[in-house]
């Protein structure tokens, strides 16, 4: 016994080529924004870890200004933050003093996305 079935209904080989061809531009499209985005994202990772390492010379002067009673060296900030750096897994921190003036280098603990310098000066 056969069973006729009516009103079969399903895409056309053409609707489905046509829907892959706009998924092919649509991903041609998004692909270079993604890796672009990523980039960002790692640039600003790093520009948060400096800010980071700013804050540490911040808190190292500070904290060296209250148990000595006087404004600490550039140098003194230096030997203070290097041996307490902020807390991260995934940044190296370099500390170096050139007068009065700090240098903060941060850097992917895996050299991968670059290095961002900045600097801080004592309050």
């Amino acid at each position: 016994m056969k069973i006729k079935l009516r009103n079969q209904k399903g895409f056309t080989l053409i609707e489905i080529i046509a829907v892959l061809i706009i998924l092919g531009i649509l991903a041609a499209v998004a692909v270079p924004k993604f890796l672009s985005l990523t980039s960002d994202a790692n640039t600003k990772a790093l520009e948060g870890g400096l800010s980071a390492g700013l804050s540490t010379c911040s808190l190292e002067f500070a904290r060296l200004a209250m148990s000595n009673g006087v404004a600490p060296t550039a140098a003194a900030v230096v030997t203070a933050a290097t041996a307490n750096p902020p807390g991260s897994d995934d940044f190296d921190y370099g500390f170096a003093s050139a007068g009065s003036v700090v240098t903060v280098t941060v850097s992917w603990s895996d050299s991968s996305a670059g290095t961002v310098t900045g600097n801080w000066k004592a309050p």
